[in-house]
């Protein structure tokens, strides 16, 4: 007979699921149980706050894309801009939906699908169905998917390759000038005029193009002297900051090499003294494209005229502050040399110069720095990167992606020290500039209408009072760069706009579009345990979606 208690009973047997209670393990189960709800409670409210979080941003987005559709609805009136958006849309789905079904295949084993079969006896049919569908994917992909992708993996390595060489070869060049302090040399002073009449204008500050008459000085074959750019509103935002090393690595780099080991460059349009004789010889100013100042200097080139950077006369220029101004510009700064690279190819090819300066006009000045560049940053963050996420066989190497860029990085800084802080955001901005920089490309080259749209650049002028700047420094060779921080610090008042117009600034949907491919793509190289390919999708999709919403630069009326 089995007795009984109130507090335990006994029994005979040994089973351990019926052993007594103990008061003590009481206490300790129910200690356990209000630490299982107190997390479970943080859990909820973590979900509860990220979802939030997310409502907020959909809903602040969705905002900004119902008024952006009224400011911006001119973005999408070319034909080409709807195909690419579209395209770019494509992608994103497919991303969506391969994010979706990838974490469910691998939680419920339809990996193992094709090694393991299928027993249609203990699977629903529902189920089936999604096995042999994902299984006609999974065979897709193999046969498929996974050798075109590995194609264009290739390809885009040997795309990087190329501009790798091109930007090392510049970067050791403009080393090479500073460890050996070379500089173009001329007789006697060339900026001193034997017609000046007072030392106050000794170095006149000119916004023009004039015609010069000490010709007789710089030598018979020199035809254009380009001296420097400095911003006096680099500092105003991000963005003009991001401009200034953009810029700086243009001149610094850029021009400076090429007019040092080539004698020849693009002319920048101003801040520059022609040779008469140089524009007659070269056919004169043509109106076939936007950038006439690089059609005259390819002209004069292939004349046989040779041409001088000065990187220490730094002349006075000004950035657009909006990020709509800048768009704008670029537009006409890529799309304009592709245009003309068609109408000068068959006189580059004809020419009386030599064969290297002919491949350096076709392959490197046009092809690489104005079509290419562009092209692979493009594939690169809209299908290469992103591809190698959902496909793993297609996956590029380290070094491509990080080890490389990291050096090209530190080159950058040591050529420009000052500019390390605006380094990092200045990449991922350049990225995301891909996208209108590859569109103006191709329109130029296919000579579609928008590459002939002549669209000046907005400034501000705040800065522009010339008695000012004649009082205050001079901007001539000489002058410092402490001068010219002193003349950047005395802002003018700005100048009275129109108040009644409130600042708006516009949707870019591409821009949108890249940001959510590459988010996602971030979420799944998250899954994937890639922490690396995550950071960089990651911030790369974060700053696709601060331009693709308008908010860098300054707002326009």
């Amino acid at each position: 007979m089995e007795k009984y208690s109130s507090s335990r009973f006994v029994t005979d047997g040994g089973d351990p699921a019926l052993k007594p209670f103990v008061k003590g393990q009481s206490k300790r189960a129910k200690q356990l149980k209000w630490v299982l709800l107190m997390k479970a409670n943080n859990a909820i409210c973590s979900v509860v706050f990220v979802g939030n979080v997310l409502c907020t941003v959909l809903s602040s987005i969705m905002k900004r894309l119902l008024f952006g559709q009224r400011e911006s609805c001119e973005s999408l009136k070319l034909e080409k801009s709807r195909f690419l958006f579209r395209l770019i849309l494509a992608f994103l789905v497919a991303a969506l939906i391969a994010l979706a079904i990838e974490p469910v295949a691998h939680l419920k084993g339809w990996n193992n699908f094709l090694s393991a079969g299928l027993n249609a006896n203990q699977t629903s049919e529902i189920r089936v169905r999604f096995h042999r569908v994902y299984a006609s994917w999974l065979e897709l992909r193999a046969e498929s998917i996974v050798p075109l992708a590995q194609a264009l993996c290739r390809f885009y390595i040997a795309l990087f390759l190329i501009q790798s060489v091109d930007r090392t070869v510049l970067c050791f060049g403009c080393l090479w000038i500073k460890y050996k302090g070379i500089k173009p040399s001329g007789r006697g002073d060339p900026f001193r005029s034997d017609h000046s009449e007072s030392p106050e204008y000794e170095y006149p500050m000119v916004l023009v193009q004039i015609p010069m008459c000490n010709e007789r000085e710089d030598n018979p074959n020199l035809g254009l002297v380009q001296a420097r750019w400095i911003f006096i509103n680099k500092n105003e935002n991000l963005l003009t900051q991001m401009q200034n090393v953009d810029r700086g690595f243009h001149f610094e780099v850029e021009q400076q090499v090429n007019g040092a080991i080539l004698n020849f460059f693009g002319f920048n349009g101003t801040a520059g003294v022609w040779r008469i004789e140089t524009l007659q010889d070269s056919g004169d100013w043509l109106e076939r494209t936007t950038v006439e100042d690089m059609d005259i200097a390819v002209r004069a080139h292939l004349k046989g005229w040779k041409f001088i950077f000065l990187n220490d006369v730094k002349v006075l220029c000004e950035l657009p502050e909006s990020y709509e101004a800048y768009r704008k510009q670029q537009q006409r700064w890529h799309s304009g040399p592709c245009n003309l690279f068609r109408l000068c190819l068959p006189s580059i090819i004809t020419s009386q110069i030599n064969f290297w300066k002919k491949a350096n006009l076709i392959f490197l000045f046009f092809l690489l720095r104005k079509l290419i560049v562009p092209f692979y940053s493009l594939t690169f963050l809209c299908v290469i990167l992103p591809m190698a996420t959902f496909i793993p066989e297609a996956d590029l190497p380290v070094w491509v992606i990080y080890y490389w860029p990291l050096t090209m990085l530190i080159l950058n800084i040591l050529l420009d020290p000052r500019s390390t802080p605006f380094v990092v955001p200045y990449i991922l901005f350049e990225n995301t500039m891909s996208l209108s920089k590859f569109s103006a490309a191709m329109s130029g080259l296919l000579q579609m209408s928008s590459s002939r749209e002549w669209i000046v650049t907005k400034k501000t002028g705040r800065f522009a009072d010339s008695a000012e700047m004649n009082k205050t420094g001079k901007t001539c060779k000489g002058a410092s760069d402490e001068e010219f921080t002193k003349l950047n610090n005395q802002k003018e008042c700005p100048v009275e706009l129109a108040r009644t117009r409130k600042k708006t600034s516009k949707i870019y949907k591409k821009e949108l579009a890249v940001a959510f491919l590459l988010l996602t793509a971030a979420v799944r190289s998250l899954l994937l345990a890639r922490k690396l390919h995550f950071c960089f999708l990651f911030l790369q999709g974060i700053a696709f979606l601060i331009v693709g919403l308008g908010l860098i630069g300054e707002k326009e009326h």
